[in-house]
């Protein structure tokens, strides 16, 4: 998980307010991983809610964090800007697992899934994954929680948004995923 070094060995007493959102803002500026709410909330001696709504407060006065199927993360400016593409996929929910891991495998990271509902609207959600692990991590969570894919409202038809380092290696991804049947033309 995190590295604890960084994160310290908990407390027994509970951290009030401030100085809470104040280290668990820390904490997460310093750590490269996600850290889930259960996990800063063991180390602050409160309940995962208590974290939820510290997350919450952070968020309304404009810190960058995000809420992944991994835990919280802070979006740090990255030095190196990063190539995006949009890519429109379809497959079955059972799919889901095969499509993520061809993206991933190109060294690309899958950012977010969004469909356009032709009553409701657009809907998106992030996703951030960018290996096998954090793959297999979102979908236990999907298995476990029994939750439907944002795809299941569609019928299939999605759309990605792509990261890399690097244009072979989106153009990686889009090849190996037109090789699979997965990719829409538009």
């Amino acid at each position: 998980m995190a590295n604890t070094n960084s994160i310290g060995n908990g407390t027994r007493k509970k951290i009030l307010g401030e100085e809470r959102r104040k280290l668990i803002l820390e904490w997460l500026k310093k750590s490269d991983e996600p850290l889930t709410g259960s996990f800063i909330a063991k180390k602050m001696n409160v309940s995962r809610q208590v974290i939820s709504q510290d997350i919450s407060l952070l968020k309304a006065k404009n810190e960058p964090i995000l809420a992944t199927s991994q835990g919280y993360l802070y979006l740090k400016q990255n030095k190196k800007t990063r190539l995006t593409r949009v890519i429109a996929s379809t497959h079955t929910p059972e799919q889901t697992k095969e499509e993520l891991y061809l993206i991933v495998d190109c060294g690309v990271t899958v950012k977010d899934v969004k469909v356009k509902h032709p009553l409701y609207g657009s809907f998106s959600a992030p996703i951030e994954v960018n290996n096998r692990s954090e793959v297999d991590q979102f979908y236990d969570k999907v298995i476990k929680t029994k939750a439907s894919l944002l795809l299941e409202l569609t019928g299939g038809p999605h759309y990605h948004t792509l990261e890399a380092d690097h244009e072979y290696q989106l153009e990686n991804a889009i090849n190996k995923l037109a090789q699979a049947g997965f990719l829409i033309e538009e």
